[in-house]
C-alpha cells in the first residue's frame, strides 16, 4: 500500500516538474523572440553603415525598409505555416523546429557577409518567430487546467515585451552588432530542453482528423462573418502598422536627436523604456478592460496612442528625459490595446471559428503592417524625417478609433 502511494506521489512530482519546464521553455522561447524581433531595429543604424560603407542616403534608407518589412513577412508566413505543421507534426515536434529555425537564423544574421544575407536571415528568423508564438499558446493552452491556463496564459502574453525590454539592455551593454546576435544560441538550447523535457499533447494525440480546419475556412469567408473578419483585420492592422511602425523606426529617430554622438546607450535606454511600457500595459489590460469594457478600452488606447504620437514625434526636437517619459506613457497604450484585442477580436466570431478566425485576422493584419513599416524608410526624406514619417503612419490609430466607435460588435457567447 506504501509502495503504491510513493509511486502515485512520484508521478505527482515528475508530471509538475515536467509542466514547470513545459511552461518555463515556452515563456523564454518567446521572450527571446521578442529580443531577436527586435534587436536588428536597435543595431540597423550602425549595422547597415557596416554593410554598406558610404552608401547614398536614400540607398540607405530603401535596403533598411526592406530589412525591416521582410521580417514582418517571414513573421506572418510562420504564423500561417507552423500552424498547419502544429496540427500535422504535433505541438512538441513543431516547437522544436520551429526554435532551432529562429535561433539559427539569427546566429547567421550577425555572420551576413552583405545587407543581402540580412534580409534572407531577417525572414527565416521572423519565420520561426511566428511559429514559436502559435506553437506556445498551444502547448500552454493544452497542458493546463482552465484555471491554472487562464493565469499562466496571461504572464506568457508579456514575454514579448520582457523580449523587447531585454533588446534594450543588451544594445546598452554590447556595442559591436554582429556580437549581439549570438543571443541566437539560446533559442537553439532550449530546443534541446524541449526535445528532453516535453511530452506530446495529450489532447492533439486523440484529435481526430476530420478536416475542420477547411469547413472553418469555408464558414468564416460566409456572408455572416465575412464583415466581423474584414472590421478584425483592419482594426488588428491597425494597432500594428502603429506599433511597429515606432519600434522600428524609433532607434532612427533617437540617433537622429543626438547626432554627433554614436547614440548608442540612448537607442539601448529608448528601447528598454519600450519594453516595460509595454509589459505594464499588457499586464494590467486584464483589469483594465474588467473595469470599463473592451470598446471603450481600445477607445481610450488608439485614442491616447494618436495623441501622445502628436506630442512625441511633431513637437519633439531634443533629447531629454522628458522624451523617455512620453515613450514610456505611449507604449503602456500599446500594449493595454493587443491584452485588449487578444479578448475583442475572438468575440467577434463563434465559438467554433475563434482562433481560425483570430489567426487569419492576424495575419492579415501582419501583411498589411510589412508594406507599412517598408513604406515608412522608403520615404523618410520625402516625409521630412523620422519623427515625421512615424507620425504620418500613425494616423492609422485615429482609424482604428474611428473603426472601433462605429462598429457594431457581434459578441459571442463561449456557449455559442
Amino acid at each position: 500500500m506504501n509502495s503504491t502511494m510513493e509511486i502515485s506521489t512520484w508521478k505527482t512530482v515528475g508530471l509538475q516538474k515536467s509542466k514547470r519546464a513545459l511552461f518555463l521553455i515556452c515563456f523564454f522561447s518567446s521572450l527571446f523572440g521578442g529580443t531577436v524581433s527586435t534587436l536588428m531595429s536597435v543595431y540597423l543604424p550602425v549595422a547597415i553603415k557596416d554593410l554598406l560603407g558610404s552608401a547614398d542616403a536614400h540607398r540607405i534608407e530603401n535596403i533598411s525598409a526592406a530589412i525591416n518589412a521582410i521580417f514582418i513577412f517571414g513573421w506572418t508566413a510562420g504564423g500561417v505555416i507552423w500552424g498547419i505543421f502544429c496540427d500535422t507534426l504535433g505541438r512538441k515536434k513543431s516547437f522544436i523546429y520551429a526554435t532551432v529555425c529562429y535561433g539559427l537564423f539569427t546566429i547567421l544574421t550577425g555572420l551576413a557577409p552583405s545587407w543581402f544575407w540580412v534580409v534572407t536571415c531577417r525572414f527565416f528568423s521572423g519565420f520561426g518567430i511566428g511559429g514559436v508564438l502559435v506553437i506556445t499558446t498551444m502547448l500552454v493552452s493544452e497542458g493546463y487546467q482552465a484555471k491554472k491556463r487562464t493565469v499562466l496564459l496571461g504572464i506568457l502574453s508579456i514575454s514579448i515585451p520582457v523580449g523587447i525590454f531585454s533588446a534594450g539592455l543588451l544594445t546598452y551593454y554590447v556595442s559591436q552588432w554582429r556580437y549581439a546576435f549570438t543571443v541566437g544560441a539560446i533559442p537553439v538550447l532550449l530546443s534541446g530542453m524541449a526535445a528532453v523535457f516535453f511530452t506530446e499533447s495529450d489532447k492533439w494525440a486523440k484529435a481526430s482528423q476530420d478536416h475542420e480546419a477547411i469547413k472553418n475556412l469555408n464558414l468564416i469567408v460566409s456572408k455572416d462573418n465575412r464583415k466581423n473578419l474584414f472590421m478584425g483585420s483592419l482594426i488588428f492592422g491597425a494597432a500594428l502598422i502603429g506599433l511597429w511602425a515606432t519600434f522600428f523606426w524609433l532607434p532612427f529617430w533617437i540617433q537622429n536627436l543626438v547626432s554627433g554622438s554614436s547614440g548608442q546607450k540612448e537607442r539601448g535606454l529608448a528601447m528598454m523604456t519600450m519594453g516595460g511600457g509595454g509589459l505594464l500595459g499588457g499586464f494590467i489590460s486584464g483589469w483594465v478592460v474588467n473595469s470599463l469594457g473592451l470598446k471603450r478600452t481600445l477607445l481610450i488606447c488608439f485614442g491616447a496612442s494618436f495623441v501622445l504620437a502628436f506630442f512625441l514625434f511633431r513637437l519633439t526636437t531634443t533629447l531629454s528625459a522628458g522624451v523617455y517619459i512620453q515613450i514610456a506613457f505611449i507604449t503602456i497604450f500599446f500594449g493595454m490595446s493587443q491584452g485588449a484585442l487578444s479578448m475583442y477580436i475572438p468575440e467577434l466570431f463563434p465559438v467554433s471559428l475563434s482562433a481560425t478566425a483570430t489567426g487569419v485576422c492576424f495575419n492579415l493584419g501582419r501583411i498589411i503592417t510589412g508594406v507599412a513599416v517598408f513604406f515608412i524608410g522608403s520615404r523618410v526624406e520625402m516625409l521630412g524625417g523620422y519623427g515625421n514619417a512615424i507620425f504620418y503612419f500613425d494616423f492609422v490609430f485615429l482609424i482604428g478609433f474611428l473603426i472601433i466607435l462605429f462598429h457594431k460588435q457581434t459578441k459571442y457567447s463561449p456557449a455559442s
